[in-house]
């Protein structure tokens, strides 16, 4: 049972601090600043449920798709990096503050920032990809994995919690606040773009120096 507890708790600790749903949350609200509360509702459910469904899917499936596929995680990174520092351009730039979603369009602007870039890489990043399956490979039981299949669901409901708050947060804030922490946060994810690229480049860079 302490053998439990203690995979438990470092399955919520480890995903919560990947997945980071406090730093989300800006980005979701700039992105969702001109939908209403329902549409903004409906995106926050859908990235979280493909966050979840693709976590899952990576934990049990992850090093027999890595390796059919000749993917490596820090090819992950690579790609993240890249589209997290485009975000943040856009962002620092305010260009994602002046998207004007009209109604006969939010639909499909919901389903499209929903997966991505939402879900994939912003929640569920090579980072959480990586921890599911290192994760999945240590529980060493039945009891093991479903203690860890809760943590992930523990995670997720957390960060829906945080999103759904979001929209009392964008209208304390209003135009300007929103304006202002848009492109602070976009500064902010161009650093973090960097260093993610940086994690995952330098390996596969070595890789090639030594000539494997």
């Amino acid at each position: 049972m302490t053998e439990l507890i203690a995979f438990g708790v470092l399955s919520f600790t480890t995903f919560f601090t990947i997945i980071n749903p406090l730093g989300v949350m800006p980005i979701f609200m700039t992105m969702t600043s001109d939908l209403d509360k329902e549409s903004r509702k409906a995106t926050a459910k859908k990235a979280i449920l493909a966050s979840f469904v693709t976590i899952i899917l990576f934990a049990f499936t992850g090093q027999i798709l890595f390796k059919f596929f000749g993917i490596s995680v820090n090819s992950f990174r690579v790609v993240g990096g890249i589209i997290f520092f485009l975000m943040g351009m856009d962002m620092l730039q305010a260009r994602l503050g002046k998207v004007k979603v009209q109604e006969s369009e939010i639909k499909t602007y919901v389903n499209d920032i929903s997966i991505t870039p939402l879900a994939i890489p912003m929640i569920c990043g090579p980072g959480a990809i990586t921890n599911a399956i290192v994760l999945m490979e240590d529980a060493g039981s039945v009891e093991m994995q479903a203690v860890l299949i809760g943590a992930i669901v523990l995670v997720m409901v957390l960060t829906l919690a945080i999103l759904l708050s979001a929209g009392k947060i964008i209208k304390i804030l209003g135009p300007t606040g929103n304006n202002v922490l848009m492109r602070l946060m976009g500064l902010i994810i161009m650093v973090i773009a960097i260093e993610f690229f940086l994690s995952g480049f330098k390996p596969i860079f070595q890789d090639i120096i030594a000539g494997r």
